[in-house]
């Protein structure tokens, strides 16, 4: 009895991951076309060197390239990250140590707060105006990535802090925190991923700029722009533009997505050990 039993037992635990492995598939067979298809698009745009040093042309000239809002795209979401990631690695902390509540906004919304606040009243678009919205999207990212991985930190390491007579902030930052290290890069990395591929902050911020520019007191451009606006057009050599842009962006994405995979891989590896 128990060994018809057993064996009815491995039988739906085998179907049951023959299940979910062919819905898995199915799942993915959307992204697949999706990706596939902005590969076939993006592709020839991609593979030029012109592409990726130079800057948007008028439409028929020749060698336009998105090397303009690679470095807008690096500089706003470089500069969210400098304001995001320590705020939210604190609050994150904070919501395990202390207590708290987080709510999360959309970014159509947080782009709107963001002009009404650092645009508006100046009448100017700027960089910073677009990394403060993106900061503003990352926060809640950083700082539910970091009570995760504060979270699960063993108690006993808090306790052994405290009872060598350290206050409890220290203990949040000198013990907690180095040993949650891992997790939280992962909740960065994947942070900015988020916001590098974000536009509808951008649109009420950065606005936009065709030419090159470092200087983020003025308009900039970003690869989600140049793929919303240049999309848009009739022309054949913009589409293809944005259509490179993208495939750029997939792939930053992708590459950043890995890297917070090998991040938290090693650190699953490293409690292994333990």
């Amino acid at each position: 009895m128990n060994r018809l039993r057993n064996r009815w037992r491995r039988l739906f635990s085998s179907s049951a991951m023959a299940a979910a492995y062919v819905l898995t598939g199915l799942a993915l067979v959307p992204l697949g076309l999706v990706l596939w298809y902005t590969i076939a698009k993006g592709w020839p745009a991609a593979m030029q060197l012109d592409f990726y040093l130079n800057v948007e042309r008028p439409v028929g000239i020749p060698g336009a390239g998105v090397a303009h809002a690679i470095v807008g795209s690096a500089v706003m979401v470089g500069l969210a990250s400098l304001i995001a990631i320590p705020a939210g690695v604190i609050g994150g902390v904070s919501l395990v140590e202390f207590g708290g509540v987080l709510v999360g906004v959309p970014s159509i919304a947080i782009g709107l707060f963001a002009y009404v606040l650092f645009v508006a009243p100046f009448h100017h678009f700027s960089g910073i105006a677009g990394a403060l919205a993106l900061a503003v999207l990352m926060l809640p990212v950083v700082v539910r990535a970091t009570e995760g991985a504060v979270g699960i930190i063993p108690a006993g390491l808090r306790e052994s802090g405290l009872a060598l007579g350290l206050p409890r902030w220290r203990v949040a930052l000198q013990l907690v925190l180095p040993a949650a290290a891992p997790g939280v890069i992962t909740g960065a990395l994947l942070a900015m991923a988020r916001a590098a591929g974000e536009t509808a902050p951008l649109l009420f911020t950065g606005f936009g700029n065709r030419f090159w520019n470092l200087d983020p007191t003025q308009p900039m451009s970003a690869l989600p722009l140049v793929v919303f606006h240049d999309a848009l057009t009739p022309y054949e050599s913009l589409q293809r533009q944005a259509w490179g842009a993208a495939l750029v962006l997939v792939a930053a994405m992708l590459v950043i997505n890995l890297a917070s995979r090998a991040v938290l891989r090693r650190q699953l590896q490293q409690a292994g050990r333990l």
